[in-house]
């Protein structure tokens, strides 16, 4: 006890003169202290804003947009990460050579190249390999390619598309009830109900016919060249792009080798015991090896998220205008640059303990319950 009083007394000690070192220091150079700047105008566009933004709106506006901006390409890039990783991990142990060898190809070349390079790679790739905007590549109707980025056509806003979410929503509370009910027809009677396939079907149906009952709405905004650059229309920059790109490409191989990793785990007499009661290959997979594979694939799995997320604080390399490249430029403007570091940690570490707390959910939620 009276060793614990005397480390809490130095931790107490050391942290008052480094607050009383600082607080001269700041006082010494006339730098303001205090997150009073954050009300103050930024007077800097940033690129891409999730939220309508301009230069006359307030540090803190900035700083929201920035924060959205690392949210909008971490959770994207995770979705595409675990997506890939599972399908690059399944085709590491398929039977078929070539499949194998190319996965394994994937894997060890972007495991073995620094994110940073290849941000570098497919940033440089956008701007030296695609045409400039009057001689933007076409390769569907409405869609164009240039070193502008990717510019598509997008649906005018029609009351129809707000039903078509709710509908969706709605078929999708549906697909989990139906699963409930099938796991309880299963338990009782034996009978298999495809319900995952039923599922999918309300989500497409649903929304359909409330798109049909509106009238089937067709009208599209569509990207038009005018003077430099196209107008109307969606574009995706090639920092963004670039950016997600290499996180999803690099991250997926580590992913890849955890889902392999955790399909192996599964012992061997268990998909042989599947097969001679007649489950084809894929229901083997998908009812035996999978739901006992991520138990051990989710707690790894974690960590790469939040590796993925932590990683995009790169994006400053290429111009993304993330949270940190924004933070920096607060920082240079006000000189406050504990506040901005501060904010830094808050905002990644709201980011991670997210994530975690997601994940451990699920992972609870998935664990072998054992009586």
């Amino acid at each position: 006890m009276l060793l614990q009083i005397v480390v809490l007394l130095l931790a107490l000690g050391v942290g008052y003169v480094l607050v009383a070192n600082t607080q001269a220091n700041l006082q010494r150079q006339s730098i303001a202290t205090g997150f009073g700047f954050i009300e103050h105008e930024a007077g800097f566009e940033i690129g891409e804003p999730a939220i309508p933004y301009s230069a006359a709106d307030s540090y803190g506006r900035a700083l929201l947009v920035g924060a959205l901006n690392t949210l909008r390409v971490s959770f994207t890039g995770i979705i595409f990460t675990l997506i890939l990783g599972s399908v690059v991990g399944v085709a590491r142990l398929s039977r078929n050579w070539l499949i194998s060898h190319l996965a394994k190809v994937f894997i060890e070349v972007m495991q073995n190249i620094p994110l940073l390079l290849q941000l570098f790679f497919w940033y440089a790739l956008f701007y030296e390999v695609f045409p400039s905007p009057r001689e933007a590549l076409n390769p569907l109707r409405g869609v164009f390619v240039c070193n502008r980025g990717l510019i598509f056509g997008v649906p005018i806003e029609h009351p129809a598309h707000g039903w078509m979410l709710i509908a969706l929503l709605a078929g999708m509370v549906l697909w989990r009830l139906l699963v409930w009910w099938g796991r309880r027809l299963q338990e009782r009677t034996g009978t298999i109900v495809p319900v995952h396939r039923l599922g999918i079907a309300l989500c497409l149906l649903l929304p359909l016919l409330v798109w049909l009952a509106a009238g089937a709405p067709t009208a599209m905004d569509m990207p038009v060249f005018k003077g430099f650059n196209f107008q109307g229309g969606m574009s995706v920059s090639p920092e963004f792009s670039a950016l997600l790109i290499g996180l999803v490409l690099y991250t997926s191989a580590f992913v890849a080798e955890i889902v392999r990793a955790g399909i192996q785990s599964v012992a061997h007499g268990q998909v042989e015991a599947a097969m001679a009661i007649g489950l084809r290959p894929g229901q083997v997979l998908h009812l035996v090896v999978f739901p006992q594979a991520t138990r051990v694939i989710v707690p790894p799995l974690t960590s790469q998220m939040l590796n993925l997320t932590k990683n995009s604080s790169l994006a400053i390399a290429i111009g993304y205008s993330d949270f940190v490249s924004v933070a920096n430029t607060t920082i240079n403007q006000t000189g406050q640059a504990i506040e901005g570091v501060a904010l830094i940690m808050v905002v990644y570490l709201f980011f991670s303990l997210s994530t975690s707390a997601f994940m451990n959910w699920y992972n609870k939620k998935t664990a072998l319950v054992e009586r």
